[in-house]
This record gives structure tokens, C-alpha cells and sequence, in this order.
């Protein structure tokens, strides 16, 4: 058999580019979200690895008005500590990694992924549900958490100020509200939460994940820096507003090992109590979870991802409720031992007073109430004039 011709320059495969981190962005792809009908999947032919010190191109953000039917979502999960919730906004553009709400940009044939952080939907009339809704006859009141599935106070807030309008219904109504966010942009609303808080009708909790700025730059990456956040604490607390620190998601190899440090850091800062979770993965979450530790810690990720499964009884994601927030095992009673030790020692063992006792006897039901809640018509809701 004759060999190979010795001229002919024989062809090499080259190994498939890893996905490189785009810069203020959490996920590095935009994986297919499980609802959509077309599968797509990256492929490289070796043409740009020429180019494999540039920057992927930026992901713009795009925010869209949505004329929401309902803004009061209810649950009755055992292991989350309130009922009722509302969430101004659909995505959110801080790109935390780790968000839980990843996957209900599914719902909306959009990528968990990269979509998630820059398609955002503004719900512009929750201001006038939320009047309907505290309007009713049958309405009871209960404490309203506000911007838990996506931050309330997320950077587009700033021209939108949806929260702000939602809190300025709450305070009249003298209806009580707890709020969690990671951006700094709260202390604008100072000046409705204090007197609300006075009155024992509003409180707040700051997540920090980590002090270190480099983890947090890409972890969380248009979220108020960890100093910043300590500062929005202080300033808070400064202005009577109780608030607790969220240490959420712990990380094994990457976060869990400052878990002391930033619960000392929040309490010099202010804060009264704190809770933490472990890292959950449930649907997409997983694989961008895991496209992250591959750009950014690809020398600790089987580790990272050995300690996960360690603590969710050999899988990546356990959903039991009563083992989704602290998880299972050595590892997980572990860190809950060190977390009770740490905030048992530094006084922020609270699991009464202000945080749970909230005041709805002075509640009273809004006196402008709006007929449409805000609803688009005609060619503002994009339908076509046929007789002008």
C-alpha cells in the first residue's frame, strides 16, 4: 500500500475553543432554553483561533415594556419564610451566575444564558395593579417581598423606577414590605423606607456573596461591588431601616471559604441577622453554572463540582425542600455548623423581633384606584389604526 504523499500537507484537527468570559457578563453562552422546539450548539472550525485574544463581541441590554395581568405572586413553599411576593422586572441585568430565576426566561422562548441579563422586561404597570390588588374587598394583608426572583433595584431601575412607585403605594397604604437586592441603589429610596420602617413596616436584606472584588466582578458582575454593598448596609441601618445580610449561594472552593469573614464584615457594618443557602443548580442554571467554572476556575472546577454532589446526595441539583437550601452530608452540616458558630458569635442569631414581626393592623385599602391598571390600547399596544 503506498504511503502518504509527502508533499500533501496533511490536515489537523485543532481541539474546540473554550468559551471565553465577555466582559460585564455573567454567562459566557446562550444556551437553548428546555421549551424551545429548534436545537442549536456551538461549532468551531478551527478559523478563529487566530483570534483567540480577542474580546467576544459585547451583549447589549434591552429592556421592554410589559403590561402585566398580575403582580402579586403567592407560594407555599415550606422552606421560604414569606407568602407573598413582587417582582417588578423579568430578568435582571446584575448576570449573577448563579440566579435561580435563569430558567424562567424559558418560559418566554428566550436563553437562560446571556439573554437572561440583556433582555430585561419592565412590568411599567405594576404601581396600578398593585392599587387594584390592595383595593379588593377580600384583599388581607401580608408582608410583600419585593425583588426576589429578579433585583428590583437592577441597574435599569434608575430610569424606569417601577420599585420606587410600587414602595410609594406601599407607604400609603401603610402596608408593610421586606426588600432583598445586591445593588446600592436602594439608599435612593431612604426617604420612603425610614418612616415605613419606623412604623415597623419595612425591612431589608443585602446579599454578599464574597469581599473579594475580582470573584465578584465575574460571579455578579453589574451588581454593587462587596464594598459597596458593606456602605449601603451601614447606611440603612444609619437610617433606622433593620437590615440582614443574605450569604447566598456559599461556594464550595470559591465563596465558602470567606463565609466567617463576610458574616464579621456585615455585622461591623450593621446588620442584625443573617441566613445563608447553599449553591443550587436547578435546570440551566447547571450548565451555565458549570460554563462559568470552566472560564473563569478551570483549575478547581471538578472540585467545586465534586463538593456539589457531595452535598446533594450524588447529584448536581436535589429540589426536596428540605434539603434545596442547606443540602445534605459532611460538607453541608459542615458550613451550617460554622454559620451558626459565627453569627451565634457575633449576635446576629435572630430569628425574632423586627424581621418577623412586620405591622399589617394599620393597613388601609389606597383612594385612587385606576380602571385599566395601566393597559395599552389601541396603537399604543402596537395594533393598527384601519380607519385613520
Amino acid at each position: 500500500m503506498a504511503g502518504p504523499d509527502e508533499n500533501c500537507e496533511e490536515h489537523v484537527m485543532l481541539p474546540p475553543r473554550p468559551l471565553a468570559a465577555r466582559k460585564g457578563r455573567g454567562a459566557v453562552s446562550n444556551i437553548q432554553g428546555r421549551y424551545e422546539v429548534n436545537g442549536r450548539e456551538s461549532f468551531d472550525d478551527g478559523w478563529t483561533h487566530d483570534e483567540d485574544g480577542d474580546e467576544p463581541a459585547p451583549f447589549k441590554t434591552h429592556v421592554t415594556d410589559e403590561f402585566a395581568k398580575t403582580i402579586l405572586s403567592r407560594n407555599a413553599s415550606p422552606d421560604i419564610p414569606f407568602n407573598v411576593s413582587l417582582n417588578p422586572y423579568r430578568g435582571c441585568e446584575h448576570g449573577c451566575i448563579y440566579c435561580f430565576a435563569r430558567p424562567t426566561h424559558s418560559y418566554l422562548g428566550l436563553s437562560p444564558g446571556l439573554d437572561f441579563e440583556s433582555r430585561i422586561f419592565a412590568k411599567v404597570n405594576a404601581p396600578d395593579l398593585l392599587r387594584r390588588e390592595l383595593s379588593r374587598p377580600s384583599y388581607v394583608p401580608e408582608s410583600i417581598a419585593i425583588g426576589v426572583n429578579t433585583d428590583a433595584y437592577q441597574p435599569c431601575e434608575r430610569e424606569f423606577n417601577i420599585t420606587r412607585r410600587v414602595l410609594e403605594v406601599l407607604n400609603e397604604c401603610e402596608h408593610p414590605a421586606a426588600l432583598i437586592t445586591k445593588n446600592s441603589l436602594i439608599e435612593r429610596d431612604i426617604d420612603l423606607l425610614a418612616p415605613m420602617a419606623e412604623r415597623k413596616q419595612a425591612i431589608a436584606a443585602i446579599t454578599l456573596t464574597t469581599l473579594d472584588p475580582e470573584i465578584s466582578r465575574t460571579l455578579e458582575p453589574r451588581a454593587a461591588a462587596p464594598a459597596r454593598r458593606l456602605r449601603t448596609i451601614r447606611t440603612l441601618t444609619e437610617a433606622g431601616i433593620p437590615v440582614r445580610v443574605s450569604v447566598a449561594p456559599v461556594i464550595p472552593f470559591v465563596t465558602e471559604p470567606e463565609l466567617e469573614r463576610v458574616l464579621e464584615a456585615a455585622r461591623e457594618a450593621g446588620a442584625l441577622s443573617a441566613h445563608y443557602v447553599v449553591l443550587r443548580l436547578p435546570w440551566e442554571v447547571n450548565p451555565l453554572f458549570q460554563e462559568w467554572l470552566q472560564a473563569h476556575f478551570p483549575d478547581r472546577a471538578r472540585r467545586v463540582m465534586n463538593r456539589v454532589r457531595e452535598m446533594r446526595g450524588g447529584k448536581d441539583y436535589d429540589s426536596d425542600f428540605s434539603l434545596r437550601m442547606h443540602g445534605e452530608g459532611v460538607w453541608a452540616d459542615l458550613i451550617r455548623q460554622r454559620f451558626e458558630k459565627a453569627v451565634k458569635r457575633l449576635g446576629m442569631n435572630m430569628t425574632s423581633g423586627r424581621f418577623a414581626e412586620l405591622d399589617t393592623s394599620r393597613f388601609r385599602r389606597p383612594l385612587v384606584v385606576p380602571t385599566t391598571a395601566g393597559k395599552r390600547s389601541g396603537n399604543a399596544a402596537g395594533q393598527l389604526d384601519l380607519f385613520s
